[in-house]
């Protein structure tokens, strides 16, 4: 168990699951708790109702306060655990496991001590994640439910301020001096005495080359305690003080100042390279080689440039690459989990980022494993999903390691800025310093030989073929074939080369390994959004609103470049507002960095970039497959896609119709963006170099580019934008042998409706086929799922649910009545057993409405059609929104209605969901009602109905059955036809409720071993299915098992799942039934409290829902037996309460053993009232009552406890009679007997009220 009071208290299971706690008075108790649980020491009642109540006027507090903490900690244990919370001499208890048990105020103070020992020791970078794994823990103020929490959240508030301290103490001893600079920024103000805060503040100015800041800060800081304090800076802030004016305060650019601290490996940066300089290190130092390569350089290099060169080594932190740019000084940002770099690193050319890298380790470690096994492994990925930084991020693991598996170095090659498939291999040479390289003017690459070199492939062959090193081919897609033959001819002939390359399709080269690049998983797309968003927008804090957070993260699909491109959103908006406008992401994510390359600035530029790469063909099939919803089969694709080819032309939706969002660039004046343009690109890079189409000419206007797609034809395209990354392919686990599903991501999903409303009669039929398709898979499905075939389909119509959403959504927008009313008649079985059933009923409600209204004007095929979808809507609504039927006239007019109609002998009655018309009368006439119109059902689906529909009537009939006197032989009649028609079917659920109704049998005739086995077989039979809302209910009909066996610990563990998992799904009669038992096995415990309570919340779940009439009898015999043990007022109060029970059971019919129940708890109630001559009649009366029927454990223990005290020793006289000499006590003359008793107690019988009417 978790127990949180870092913010508001939570409490969390072992799966990391909150517990429902409900008001703010329990947190302030589990607050209160927590806080002395570490002590050990019970907290005294006075000081948890002192602390509970702190802030309640003196009227408002409760009368009687000790019985309010005992009723709230009676919730507690129910939320919690019944063991939970200890009652001791002293007050109550947290119960804490230290093996098992977390209080985050005592982990937090347990990092808080580890993050000082290391930061003593010498270790900040331990210090650092020690720390910032304790500070992460608070999500508010501490004990925040506590009504006054100054004095207990005081020592924890303070301890919090040192340990954040202690961490920036830390990250400045690492380098971090620019990172942490915002957040000192924010906490000067608010602790503006804080000596420690004051000197890292000026620290940290000081090490990222602030000076002069750090000195006007001093000066301020000086001027303030002299004003507040009448004193001078304590000696540390003194001292650095006067080691700011040794430093002299000439400024430096941020993180390159004297005084910075970096990371080991690294040295100050000196000016930065120009594009095409040559680099100071390199694979080939041989002296021809060299000499040839420096001249070159310095006939094309400005002399400053040059001299510039000679301090950009591999250890320099210099930016390169495209990001470098002309003449600019690199500045060096250590990642926030950096790279060590030993000081004799190997050659290569990997740049330092400027942002942290987050996430990834196990991706990290994955493709260092492939890298060891193969010698060319290719990362492939939609656009944005991170494959350049991750390739980078292992080629940077792999320079640091000792031994350097590549003594050669690791080198970045990027291909992005190419134009031409031919550029390949003198980009490489480039990047190997073999090479002069310069960027013209139209941002594409111009490259020349040096001196004597001849063909570039021969050159690298010739370099490369004694040298170990690591290449990385960055950004292969746009020439993806000239990559891989240049890949393939390289590692032919370089024993020693190995390459990692990105791509968002594979090269497709033998021995090539293929590894995915996922999208990141939340933990690490929330980490990755903070870290953003923190720099965007100092002070942000993630955990203010961590639900929008979550849903960026979730509908930008984890793409680590949408995440950022949203995080630089926060500069002008909240993350709720940016969560709000990503339906129009395109124009929102526009907002990238200015320094890196065009199609990466905007999310749309990086979608652009992988449509420019598609031929015709895949872009049609792209635009309808935008029509799914949820994904979809081969076969449904194959339907979808193949057609004829469009001829308009294509292109985005117009720019008018888009919504303005703030801080969005608007296009330019009469433009129209183009694929591989950017609208938002800036000036300075120049035009954008449009990718090559190598499988195909671009659309075009006004013609048609193909004669269509063959429905053959549509597997390849599918497999092509698979290994393109604009399709994901997948099998999900629960659907094996069904075949892959395609889907796209959302933010591609979105791309392509917006490239298919450019096409809107391509659109309209792909529309129109996606539902006829979607139609007949519905169709098909649902007898299906009523088979032995279920456990396939079940898994494909979940898969498919979205798509069958949006094709009914559709139908019913269209006005296409007939598809609307097919799909809700296919899809209503599925809706009741997966538990969609409040969907389910909007959708058939919805239709329904289509119908006309007024009786006269349905036509008669329109009437039978009209009623069948009012009873599929009754049948789903019933079991959640039985009170909403119940109390409405019109509800209950309907119900009548619907039983006229289909009590009438027909097929409609006989097949789903008109077999489910006599539930309806009890709306009409309560309980009493159903049995007689399941008999007229079962007469009918003998008639009518195939094997399905005769088992099912049959079923509930037997249902029915046994809950009134003599049904128990009844069902036994019944069981060996409904099991023969169950087994036939093949249907899990039809034998699921089978096993139920055997189980009900031997729970009645003392089997208890069958019923525990049948119930559980139920149980898996339910759970196979999905069929989530027939959980509950048989968690507690185990658990009744257990409690008659004699086992009330186990009984109420059940009884706990039960309630749980009831409440979760919204069952109200698992609920009720459950909270029930917990209050019978409370009762036999001897916990009368806790039974009091129980039984109370059973009494309002069973007002809410539909429990069966004898329920209510079971209510009142707990109730009964409650206030007699209770001992708290007269005898003759539960004598009434019993007494009631048993003439409304009656009345009303309930079975023998229930009858039974109620004479038994009757004599217990007289023995404890000192009547045990009584009892003994009463114990007797209940004994003759069962008959043949064994009693439970339970009333087994009261029979012995009523004839143990028994003047006679009550031993049992079948023949009846008592000393009294009455004759046996038959039902009704209990009754009367018990009001006699009453009558002697002192109390009128006569004055009790008439029981309340019950359905049924």
């Amino acid at each position: 168990m978790r127990y949180l009071i870092l913010g508001a208290s939570e409490a969390r299971d072992e799966a990391g699951r909150p517990l429902p706690l409900g008001g703010q008075r329990l947190r302030a108790l589990l607050a209160a708790l927590a806080l002395r649980a570490p002590n050990r020491a019970p907290a005294s009642q006075d000081t948890l109702i002192d602390e509970v109540w702190a802030d309640a006027s003196p009227e408002a507090q409760p009368e009687n306060a000790p019985a309010a903490l005992h009723a709230l900690v009676s919730r507690l244990r129910r939320a919690l655990g019944k063991d939970a919370v200890e009652s001791l001499p002293g007050g109550y208890r947290l119960r804490i496991d230290p093996e098992r048990d977390v209080i985050d105020l005592v982990r937090f103070e347990e990092l808080a001590a580890e993050g000082e020992r290391a930061l003593a020791a010498g270790e900040p970078e331990r210090a650092a994640a020690v720390l910032r794994e304790g500070l992460a823990l608070w999500r508010g103020p501490a004990v925040a439910d506590l009504p006054d929490r100054t004095s207990a959240a005081a020592r924890a508030e303070a301890l919090r301020h040192t340990a954040l301290l202690r961490r920036l103490t830390a990250d400045l001893a690492l380098g971090r001096a620019e990172r942490i600079l915002p957040e000192l920024r924010e906490l000067v103000p608010e602790h503006p005495l804080d000596e420690p805060l004051q000197t890292l503040h000026l620290r940290a100015l000081h090490e990222s080359g602030r000076t002069a800041e750090a000195l006007a800060g001093y000066e301020s800081v000086r001027r303030d305690m002299a004003a507040r304090l009448g004193a001078d800076p304590g000696p540390e802030l003194r001292a650095l003080h006067t080691e700011l004016l040794s430093a002299g305060i000439v400024e430096e650019p941020p993180g390159t100042g004297a005084g910075a601290r970096r990371p080991p490996g690294t040295r100050r940066a000196g000016p930065g390279p120009v594009p095409g300089a040559v680099p100071s290190q390199g694979p080939d130092t041989r002296p021809g080689v060299a000499a040839a390569r420096d001249g070159a350089a310095a006939a094309r290099v400005p002399a400053a440039a040059a001299a510039a060169a000679a301090d950009s080594g591999p250890d320099s932190g210099l930016e390169s690459g495209p990001d470098a740019a002309p003449g600019s000084v690199a500045v060096e940002a250590p990642d926030a989990t950096p790279v060590p770099v030993p000081p004799s690193a190997p050659p290569g050319n990997l740049r330092s980022r400027l942002t942290s890298f987050v996430g990834r380790e196990a991706d990290i470690a994955a493709i260092r494993s492939d890298l060891d096994a193969a010698r060319l492994v290719t990362l492939i990925g939609p656009g944005g999903a991170g494959k350049t930084r991750l390739a980078e991020r292992v080629a940077a693991t792999a320079a640091a390691d000792d031994p350097a598996p590549y003594p050669d170095g690791t080198w970045l090659v990027e291909l992005a800025p190419l134009d031409h498939p031919a550029a390949v291999p003198g980009a490489v040479l480039s990047a190997l310093g073999r090479r002069v390289t310069s960027l013209s003017s139209a941002a594409t690459e111009s490259a020349r030989p040096l001196a004597g070199e001849g063909d570039p492939t021969a050159l690298l062959v010739e370099h490369l073929e004694q040298r170990r090193l690591l290449l990385v081919l960055d950004n292969c897609e746009h020439v993806v074939h000239a990559a891989a033959d240049l890949a393939e001819t390289l590692l032919a002939h370089c024993p020693g080369l190995t390459v990692l390359s990105t791509s968002r399709e594979r090269l497709d080269v033998q021995g090539e390994t293929v590894r995915p690049v996922e999208p990141l998983p939340p933990a690490s797309a929330h980490r990755l959004f903070a870290d953003r968003a923190t720099a965007a927008r100092p002070g942000f804090r993630p955990g203010a609103d961590p639900a929008a957070v979550a849903e960026i993260c979730r509908r930008l699909d984890g793409l680590p470049l949408a995440i950022e491109l949203a995080a630089a959103r926060l500069r002008s908006l909240t993350p709720r507002q940016t969560a709000d406008r990503l339906d129009d992401r395109f124009r929102l994510l526009t907002n990238g960095s200015r320094t890196v390359l065009p199609r990466q600035q905007t999310l749309r530029a990086v979608v652009d970039w992988s449509w420019d790469l598609l031929d015709d063909r895949e872009r049609a099939v792209v635009r309808r497959l935008s029509v799914f919803a949820g994904g979809c089969t081969l076969s449904a694709a194959e339907h979808v896609c193949a057609g004829s080819m469009p001829t308009a032309a294509d292109g985005p939706p117009e720019a008018a119709a888009e919504p303005t969002v703030p801080g969005a660039e608007p296009p330019p004046s009469g433009a129209e963006p183009t694929a591989g343009a950017d609208r938002s690109a800036p000036a300075s890079h120049g035009p954008v170099p449009t990718p090559p189409a190598p499988h195909g000419p671009a659309e075009s206007a006004g013609r048609s580019a193909d004669p269509g797609i063959r429905p053959d034809e549509v597997l390849d395209l599918l497999s092509a934008l698979v290994d393109k990354s604009l399709l994901v392919a997948d099998q999900p686990p629960d659907q094996c042998g069904t075949g892959m599903r395609y889907r796209m991501l959302e933010t591609i999903h979105d791309y392509a409706r917006e490239r298919a409303a450019g096409h809107p009669a391509e659109r309209r039929a792909a529309e129109a086929r996606h539902t006829a398709q979607l139609l007949r898979f519905a169709n098909a499905a649902e007898p299906r799922l009523r088979s032995a075939e279920q456990l396939s389909w079940l898994p494909r119509v979940e898969a498919d649910l979205d798509n069958i959403r949006a094709a009914l959504r559709r139908s019913l927008s269209h006005g296409d009545r007939e598809s609307a009313v097919a799909f809700v008649r296919a899809a209503g079985w599925f809706w009741w057993l997966r538990n969609y059933r409040d969907e389910g009923a909007h959708w058939v409600e919805t239709v329904l409405a289509l119908l006309p209204a007024a009786a006269e004007e349905r036509a008669p095929e329109e009437e039978m059609l009209f009623r069948e979808l009012q009873l599929l809507d009754y049948f789903l609504l019933s079991e959640h929104h039985t009170q909403k039927l119940l109390s409405d006239p019109h509800h209950r007019a309907v119900a009548e209605e619907l039983v006229a109609t289909f009590r009438k002998p027909g097929p409609a009655a006989a097949r789903f969901p008109g077999i489910f018309w006599p539930f309806t009368g009890y709306l009409v006439d309560g309980s009493k009602a159903v049995a007689p119109l399941m008999d007229l059902a079962v007469a009918n689906c003998r008639r009518h109905s195939e094997p399905w529909g005769l088992a099912v009537a049959l079923l509930f009939r037997a249902h029915v059955r046994i809950d009134r006197p003599g049904g128990l032989s009844l069902t036994h009649d019944d069981l060996p036809e409904i099991a023969s028609l169950a087994a036939s079917t093949g249907d899990r659920w039809l034998l699921g409720q089978l096993c139920g109704l055997r189980a009900e049998t031997a729970l009645q005739e003392g089997r208890y071993d069958d019923a525990r086995a049948d119930f559980e077989t139920a149980l898996r039979y339910a759970e196979q299915l999905g069929a989530l809302t027939e959980v509950p209910l048989l968690l507690a009909r185990i658990a009744d098992v257990w409690f008659r066996r004699g086992d009330t610990g186990q009984a109420d563990r059940l009884a706990r799942r039960a309630v749980a998992e009831a409440e979760h799904l919204g069952i109200r009669d698992a609920l009720t039934l459950g909270v029930f038992l917990r209050a019978v096995a409370a009762t036999e415990a001897g916990d009368l409290v806790s039974a009091r309570v129980l039984h109370g919340q059973a009494e309002e779940h069973a007002a809410a829902g539909s429990p069966p009439a004898m329920f209510d009898v079971m209510l009142r015999i707990l109730d009964a037996r409650i206030t007699a043990s209770e001992g708290t007022g007269p005898p003759a109060a539960a004598v009434r309460k019993i007494t009631t029970a048993l003439r409304l059971g009656l009345e009303i019919g309930i079975p023998e053993h229930l009858v039974g129940q109620a004479l038994l708890t009757a004599g217990y109630i007289l023995h404890l009232a000192g009547r045990h001559a009584a009892a003994v009649e009463f114990a007797d009366a209940a004994r003759r009552r069962r008959g043949k029927l064994p009693a439970s454990v339970p009333e087994l223990r009261l029979d012995r406890t009523i004839r143990a005290c028994s003047p006679a020793g009550g031993a049992y006289s079948p023949a009846g009679g008592t000393a009294a000499r009455r004759p046996p006590l038959t039902g009704a003359g209990a009754v009367e007997r018990l009001a006699e008793l009453c009558g002697q107690f002192g109390a009128d019988s006569s004055t009790e009220t008439a029981p309340p009417t019950v359905a049924g």
